[in-house]
């Protein structure tokens, strides 16, 4: 139950922020830096809502794209 609160909070706060981006532009949401796709995967280690497994696991994803 905390690990799914957790999640929601982290996808809440995610959303907030993302949508504050593009208020009233026409512009396109660019795709999240790598460097800001690892902050936001910390963050949800940090909160609970990924366990080190997990973290390890899409750090490598993102690292790998690059």
């Amino acid at each position: 139950m905390k690990r799914a609160l957790a999640v929601c909070m982290v996808v809440s706060a995610l959303s907030v922020v993302s949508g504050c981006i593009a208020i009233g532009g026409t512009e396109n949401n660019p795709r999240p830096t790598t460097g800001q796709e690892l902050m936001d995967l910390k963050m949800a280690l940090d909160k609970g809502a990924i366990n080190q497994a997990e973290y390890d696991q899409k750090k490598a994803q993102i690292l790998a794209k690059k």
